[in-house]
């Protein structure tokens, strides 16, 4: 096997601490680059852990690995690359997916210009997916393939990769399973072996979010209105024909007179579709759950159930200038249609699907109708084990 010279990226965690072993083992010339991409701690749940302890523990792994550690800030670019982005989403109504954009904006952009001033061939990273190549029309393509643990596959969160960013990437525990990563950080005594796995957003951390948000989005008190099931079973949708991919596709523009006044809000910004906490509001038999938001008029249209009608749809659209083919040879033309595993959240199971291309975008219809679509998430259709592109959701 050739050795090259590749940048890790060690986070303190167990998984990049095993795949810098495992890189290690092949005898690659490594160099261990840690990421300091936020400060603040506005709206921490918890103070304990930051990214100075993040990155000791980082070094302490470099050490006991014998690889050279460095620290890069990378905190304006994320800022305004990553957080500013959400703010704009969450202000505008949507919701979007920070760790997408990270990956996308940040750990193979910036840090990987970070890497190539260590004459890097590659950057290697802790995801639990895995990288293969072929072969189309004398061209190299480099593939995007589901981590061999599907309890852990993070491909979703790669989904926006080019094929320039895949061809520099490395994924050395992506076929094997979190328990054999954890074994493997046990036998080796890496001072990562146990510690917890990070949870929230992308190097923020676990956050209370309607505080973290209150940073720039100021709280505007408003109405929580509740549509009743029997209100949804009148406005029920025909079967899909051409002529309706629009109306099935996009949710059903609720009214403040479609229902009644149950109670305030602090900013329909502050909420997402499916969302269930954080509405404070009693007096139902069933918890009540978060329909729609109208950030123009600032409501918050809720319904009770889980199962509520108004939380499933058959569709979903995504516009033509937001669609991205991580398989650019794979790319559809207005008129196509093709049958893919789509993904429209993480870990979610794959959900059969077809996607009709057209000059405004593309429209997905599923066979079997999903619940939470969410307007600024991205969804990721895949061809057996390969993620082959994802798109914003309208």
């Amino acid at each position: 096997m050739k050795k090259n010279r590749i940048v890790v990226g060690l986070s303190g965690g167990v998984d990049s601490s095993v795949a810098a072993w495992l890189l290690k083992q092949e005898g690659h010339d490594l160099v261990a680059l840690f990421m300091v991409n936020w400060h603040e701690r506005v709206g921490a749940l918890t103070s304990a852990c930051t990214w100075e302890e993040d990155a000791l523990i980082a070094e302490m792994v470099a050490k006991k690995l014998d690889i050279p550690f460095h620290i890069v800030d990378l905190s304006s670019e994320y800022k305004r690359r990553v957080v500013d982005y959400m703010f704009a989403e969450y202000e505008a109504g949507r919701t979007p997916n920070p760790d997408v954009l990270c990956n996308r904006e940040i750990k193979f952009d910036t840090f990987l210009d970070e890497a190539l001033k260590f004459n890097a061939e590659y950057v290697a990273t802790g995801h639990y997916c895995r990288k293969s190549e072929t072969v189309t029309d004398g061209q190299l393509i480099h593939q995007l393939l589901a981590g061999k643990d599907s309890n852990k596959d993070q491909s979703y969160f790669l989904c926006q990769l080019n094929q320039e960013q895949l061809s520099k990437a490395l994924f050395p525990i992506g076929s094997l399973t979190k328990p054999e990563v954890r074994e493997i950080a046990r036998e080796q005594n890496l001072p990562t072996a146990e510690r917890k796995d990070s949870q929230g957003i992308c190097f923020v951390g676990k956050v209370d979010l309607p505080t973290f948000l209150q940073q720039q989005l100021q709280p505007k008190t408003g109405n929580v209105i509740k549509i009743s099931v029997s209100f949804m079973a009148k406005k029920k949708l025909v079967e899909p024909t051409e002529l309706n991919y629009r109306k099935i596709c996009f949710p059903f523009p609720y009214k403040p007179w479609n229902g009644e006044i149950i109670g305030e809000h602090q900013g329909a910004h502050f909420y997402t579709v499916g969302q269930r906490k954080g509405l404070n509001i009693g007096g139902s038999k069933e918890p009540l759950f978060v329909l729609g938001t109208d950030v123009q008029r600032n409501i918050v249209y809720v319904g009770e159930g889980q199962e509520h009608p108004g939380l499933f749809r058959p569709g979903l659209f995504v516009a033509a200038e937001d669609m991205h083919w991580v398989r650019p040879d794979m790319k559809m033309n207005p008129g196509e249609e093709k049958v893919f595993d789509i993904r429209i959240r993480y870990r979610q199971p794959l959900e059969k699907g077809t996607i009709y291309m057209k000059e405004e975008g593309a429209y997905f219809l599923f066979e079997n109708e999903q619940r939470g679509i969410t307007s600024g998430q991205f969804a990721a259709w895949y061809l057996e084990e390969e993620l082959i592109g994802s798109g914003v959701i309208a």
